[in-house]
């Protein structure tokens, strides 16, 4: 028979009290209690009933991942990452994926918090990122962490992890430059992402700050999709400029690019450079490997659920702010361009 909670104390000597104390995580337990009552839990594989608590009283102990993205491999790291601290800090993930151009998407979502009484919400791009629905949800009886792209919050409204994605891109354009290529494009992802804005702005502050003209010509404006990249690439090749390196806003972009620049027989790298972002499976899984930025996503998620988490029972400062640099990694889709000799 699964163990309850009253075998958890007997055993650990102490009251249902203590134990109920140390598996929502607070601060009023001697360090010495706590580690007998975690070792009982352990020795006893003890599991929570989650709903129970939910319907015992008016304390949540579920938060909820919001998302529209496109991009199956971001989601499932968000999904782990979230997962990871729920599991351990004894809460239920509810994964609720929407359209967040649905006319009535705000609507929808407080429906769902109403009736699902979780105590918070990870929010990711784009819902993160649209003010409207942030003060709106802000307003309901529910915590918020968001994870967006750039350097500052850009308000009071909650927790924040910020994505340096515009000084990443000025690395991985840097890196092209400094191989020596000098017909550098870019394919954007959608519109509607800050993500792309950052990555955008970080391409052509390089550029500039190694004197360099911005063609707009050498810039296409796409989504965050392996069909935006097959598009692009053909688009930038059939053109009177032709690039030598293609820096892509995902790599799920520029997995498609060099689909597409294999399908018009270039040899990538020494005919066409190809970088990506994210460091997603899709880098690694195509020939050659892709040139990305590292972004540690189920190490984002993980933090900001621990955010949240901490928010639900009023631990930890009022809005922190968290911030990763995703790190340039180099791996074999770029080189110096054919005939530079270096």
């Amino acid at each position: 028979m699964k163990a309850t909670i009253n075998d958890v104390a007997k055993h650990a000597g102490v009251s249902i009290k203590t134990v109920s104390r140390v598996m929502n995580n607070e601060p009023s337990v001697r360090q010495s209690t706590r580690e007998k009552v975690q070792a009982t839990v352990a020795e006893l594989n003890y599991q929570p009933n989650l709903a129970a608590r939910n319907l015992a009283g008016t304390k949540s102990y579920s938060i909820a991942y919001v998302y529209d993205n496109p991009n199956a491999y971001y989601v499932i790291d968000m999904q782990n990452g979230i997962l990871s601290a729920c599991r351990r800090q004894g809460f239920e993930l509810l994964i609720h994926p929407c359209d967040a151009k649905k006319e009535n998407i705000t609507e929808e979502v407080i429906a769902m918090v109403k009736q699902s009484r979780v105590a918070g919400l990870v929010l990711t791009p784009p819902f993160s990122e649209m003010p409207e629905f942030v003060e709106r949800i802000s307003e309901l009886d529910v915590k918020l962490v968001r994870i967006m792209s750039g350097d500052l919050a850009p308000d009071q409204l909650s927790p924040c992890i910020m994505v340096n994605d515009h000084d990443a891109a000025v690395s991985i354009t840097e890196h092209l430059i400094e191989l020596g290529h000098k017909e550098i494009a870019f394919i954007a992802g959608d519109a509607g992402h800050k993500s792309t804005v950052e990555r955008l702005n970080g391409y052509k502050k390089a550029l500039s700050d190694h004197q360099m003209a911005i063609n707009e010509d050498l810039i296409i404006h796409g989504e965050y999709s392996f069909e935006s990249g097959v598009e692009g690439a053909k688009t930038l090749m059939q053109g009177e400029v032709k690039p030598t390196a293609i820096f892509s806003c995902n790599d799920e972009i520029a997995a498609g690019a060099l689909f597409s620049a294999r399908l018009m027989g270039l040899d990538i790298p020494r005919e066409l450079s190809i970088a990506g972002f994210e460091n997603s499976p899709f880098s690694r899984q195509t020939w050659p490997k892709l040139t990305t930025a590292h972004q540690p996503n189920e190490q984002i998620a993980e933090n900001a659920a621990n955010l949240l988490i901490a928010q639900t029972r009023n631990q930890g400062e009022a809005n922190p702010v968290g911030q990763y640099t995703p790190q340039l990694l180099v791996r074999d889709s770029t080189s110096s361009p054919a005939g530079t000799g270096t």
